[in-house]
């Protein structure tokens, strides 16, 4: 199935500005607000959105992050860990090295308490060492129905680590690169889920960023020859996080798709129209954690497709 309704969120405790992760991630700003301010908007904002969601009969596993090591991404852990219906988790390797120390087995043990069947590991972390990289769910977009797997190359997503995962969990591999304008100039983009959200119907899709139109065609005939309807995005809307979007399920199955409140507001009108044809929108308001983080709803959200016990 594309859709789960079961959520890993993790709570932050001292989130902030990561200048390891700002290298390469040109959504971060930063400011000289004071680092608890930082951290107690944020963690009001992530309190908000797992309200919200548990309000619509989405079921949200909740860590408390800890203090120490520091970790001040924590909030974002669908990039070092996924979990998938054949009971196989994989364990990602991550550019900045503060972020490595995310992978908490108890966050693991926490998972089977709550009754779900962690089969096998596949532990991916060893290339760190190497230099290669790939952040799980941010670097890659799945098309759980079709088995396609979708990725935009940078440092942080190795065209040798895609294809690995690809390999092992059966997925058919579509690497493209797709850039953004900062400062006059076209840099990658650091994860594909900025620019491309994959539904059961459709796809969002922000193809200005694929500068080679070979590469931009491939992308394109793959979506719709998947089945899906191409809903596409300015590169303004991608930079109010319009692509990093996600669909989920309530229990009864009702559809939704979770995206930010900057999100919501930079979309047309005919464009959520298309949504709602199908998904309810739910936009949290998370401003603090997408300014300092430079992620937005979709990262915030591990999904969990493992089979229960």
């Amino acid at each position: 199935m594309q859709n789960t309704s079961n959520i890993l969120m993790i709570e932050p405790i001292l989130f902030g500005f990561n200048e390891e992760t700002a290298k390469n991630n040109y959504f971060q700003k930063n400011d000289n607000t004071a680092a608890t301010q930082i951290q107690a908007q944020a963690r009001a904002e992530f309190l908000e959105m797992v309200r919200l969601l548990r309000d619509n009969a989405i079921r949200v596993v909740t860590v408390r992050d800890t203090a120490s090591p520091h970790t001040p991404d924590s909030i974002f852990p669908n990039n070092w860990v996924s979990f998938h219906s054949c009971g196989r988790v994989v364990l990602y390797p991550m550019f900045a090295e503060n972020r490595r120390l995310e992978r908490r087995p108890e966050i693991l043990q926490h998972i089977e308490d709550e009754g779900f069947a962690i089969k096998e590991k596949i532990d991916l972390t060893g290339y760190e060492h190497e230099g290669e990289f790939l952040e799980g769910t941010g670097s890659m977009i799945l098309d759980r129905d079709n088995r396609i797997a979708y990725a935009c190359l940078s440092e942080r997503t190795h065209p040798h680590l895609f294809e690995l995962f690809c390999r092992e969990l059966e997925y058919t591999p579509v690497a493209f690169r797709a850039f953004q304008s900062v400062d006059g100039k076209r840099l990658p983009i650091y994860h594909t889920n900025v620019m491309m959200c994959i539904a059961d119907r459709y796809a969002i899709v922000c193809l200005d960023t694929i500068d080679d139109s070979q590469e931009r065609r491939r992308v394109t005939e793959s979506i719709v020859g998947s089945g899906k309807t191409i809903i596409e995005i300015s590169e303004q809307q991608m930079h109010n996080f319009a692509g990093n979007m996600l669909q989920v399920e309530n229990e009864i199955g009702m559809k939704f798709l979770v995206m930010s409140d900057t999100a919501y507001r930079s979309l047309l009108p005919q464009q959520i129209e298309q949504i709602e044809k199908t998904d309810t929108i739910l936009h949290p308001s998370i401003p603090t954690i997408e300014r300092y983080g430079g992620g937005s709803a979709r990262c915030m959200m591990a999904e969990i497709f493992l089979p229960r016990k």
